[in-house]
This record gives C-alpha cells, structure tokens and sequence, in this order.
C-alpha cells in the first residue's frame, strides 16, 4: 500500500461566544483538515489546529509545512507509522499540528485496513470517555452562572481558566463552589499566568473550596518550579505546556513535578508521541489527562479513543467542539450523552468530511 495523495483545506468556524483564557481572547475555531489517500481505496482525515503561544504555529506556516510533507511522503507505506515520523522530524523540527494532522489521518487508515474502531487498534480498554467542560474567563458571576448551566447539562466536572487577575480568579472560584455544590469536581488551569509565589498563595487559597489540580500554574520552562510548587502545597501539580513530547515527561518524572500529565495530540505530534508520553506516565505512577486545543470532531475523536484505549489515562479535557457553531462539515465519531463522549463502532475514526 502507498500514499497516492494528500489534500488539506484550511477551516474557520465561529465560536458560539469569546472564549477567554490568560494567553488571550479567541473568536473562531481556524484549523487545517487533512486527507490522505492510498492506492488501495484506502483514505484517512487528519486536523492539525495551530496555536501558536504553544505550538508556535500559525495556519500559514501549517499549510506550508503539510505541503513539504505532501512532497516527502507520496509513495510511503502509510502503515508505517514510524518511518513516517522520522521521514518529518528528519525535515523539520517542531512543527507538531502540521505533524499531528498526518499522524491522526495514518492512524485512521489503520484502523480501516484492520476494520476495527480506532480505539480499539489503540488498546481498547474501553469506548466511553467522561470529559470536562471548560469555564472560561470573565466576571465571578458570569463564571458561576456558566458552571451552573454546564452542571445543569450534565457535566460533573469543571476546568475553571484562571491567571489574569488574582482578586477575581478567588472570587470566582467562591462563587462557582457556592453555586455547583461539593459534588461537582473542580480543577483550575492558570495557562502561565502566575510566578512560584503566586502559584503557592492561590494553591492554598483553591484548596479551600475543593480543588483537585491546578495546570500549568507557571511558564512551560520552569519544570524546577512546578516541582518546588508540588513539595510546598496539596493541590495537585498538572502540567500542560511542558510536556510536548516524551522527553519532556521523562524530565517532569525526574524533577518529581508533576502529579498529572496533560497530554495534547497538537503538541505530541499526534497519537504516535502521545503513547509513548502516557507510557512514561504509567512507568512512574503519573495518570495522564488528554487535552486539546480548539479542534474539530476529527482530532476529539482521535484524542477521545486514546483516553478510551488506555487505563492509564484517566481523565479527558475534550469540550472544544462544543464552543463551535454547528458544521455539516464534519459528522461521526461520537455521540455526546450528557459529559460521556461514546465512540462509534465504526472502522478508524468513523468520520466523515465534506471536502
């Protein structure tokens, strides 16, 4: 079997509202969709969604990247997955969404050749993933009055985006647990908002009102910090943006920073990286959650069957595609019932695009 063709078609789809968090105000979901194509009939879709204060990668540069992939891997076996990750890291380095929208498309073949859902050619532990839902920033009531309609949806679970203003994140955070109640779990996530001083007083502060994990409290380089943060406070110690690749997980376990590792198909390059973060995770005793950026139902669904796939991973951040307006563009995957995403029994990803 061999790459025949690779097509990618830039997408803007509007956010039903702002969305807030401390590396700034986002108004659209812009992403790359990806298809890869075999001489076997074979075709898998792949996202790659750029975002630059973490990837550091525009649409732009994504679309120019995914064209020197085009030239590099027609003719490759697209099975081998491996070769194809040396045959992108050998021309570029970085450049992890452009990377990721070939891995997931790779990994959809896959499971298409073998006939099998993808979260099965993963692992298959399970097909049912509870997710969070994400609070973005804003006023303390606009913040309460949000969790209280996510609750009243069904989520039991909060990510609450902190870091801009001090004052109004515990103010926030006072007001959310008066309104959702004690059942509801809660987690914050500063995006590198504060320094070690500020992350030590408001870890403190948020244990007060039952917090269970803080992210990413300060900048992706300072992993010595998060460990000075993890021996002086109780909340646990996640981190998001420091961990890019395995590598860098083999670094947060060293250092002993980190309770939780957020793993992200967007800065992991896709699945191929990610199994190999998630298993120096489980080699050292650290669960790892699965993230994402503002991403489609391609790249959801591929992030949801790892969390499926792996016991290990035991927690999932993957509401994204519920802050975009409805597109007929993308469909399958999943259903959504109340916070449990369910993955379709469908060959791959099971999705289907327009393009």
């Amino acid at each position: 079997m061999k790459i025949t063709d690779i097509k990618f078609e830039k997408v803007k789809i509007k956010l039903k509202k702002p969305f807030v968090v401390a590396l700034g105000t986002i108004e659209y979901c812009e992403t790359v969709i990806v298809k890869v194509t075999t001489d076997e009939g074979y075709y898998g879709f792949g996202e790659s969604a750029p975002f630059s204060p973490v990837t550091g990668e525009t649409l732009d540069t994504v679309l120019l990247t995914l064209s020197n992939f085009k030239n590099l891997l027609i003719g490759e076996n697209p099975l081998n997955i491996e070769r194809i990750h040396h045959i992108m890291d050998r021309f570029i380095i970085g450049n992890t969404a452009a990377k990721a929208g070939i891995d997931i498309a790779l990994y959809d073949i896959k499971g298409k050749v073998m006939n099998q859902p993808l979260y099965r050619v993963l692992g298959g532990f399970d097909n049912k993933v509870q997710t969070d839902m994400t609070i973005g920033i804003g006023t303390p009531e606009e913040m309460a009055q949000d969790a209280k309609d996510k609750v009243e949806k069904g989520f039991r679970i909060l990510k609450i985006k902190v870091g801009i203003n001090h004052q109004n994140d515990m103010e926030a955070i006072k007001k959310i647990r008066e309104t959702v109640g004690n059942n509801i779990r809660i987690r914050m996530d500063a995006n590198q908002g504060w320094n070690v001083n500020d992350a030590i007083r408001m870890s403190r502060f948020f244990e007060k009102y039952g917090v269970e994990a803080i992210e990413q409290s300060l900048p992706y380089w300072d992993v010595d910090g998060a460990a000075f943060i993890r021996k002086n406070t109780n909340v646990k110690v996640m981190l998001d943006e420091s961990i890019h690749n395995s590598k860098d997980a083999l670094k947060a376990v060293k250092l002993q920073a980190a309770d939780i590792l957020n793993i992200k198909l967007m800065k992991s390059s896709g699945l191929y990286m990610a199994e190999k973060i998630n298993a120096i995770g489980e080699a050292a005793g650290i669960n790892c959650m699965l993230g994402c950026m503002l991403e489609t139902r391609i790249a959801i669904t591929a992030a949801a069957s790892l969390v499926a796939a792996k016991r290990n991973i035991t927690e999932a951040d993957l509401d994204s595609f519920m802050y975009c307006e409805e597109s007929e563009l993308i469909k399958g995957g999943f259903s959504l019932k109340g916070d449990i995403i369910e993955l379709l029994e469908k060959p791959g990803l099971g999705i289907e695009v327009s393009m």
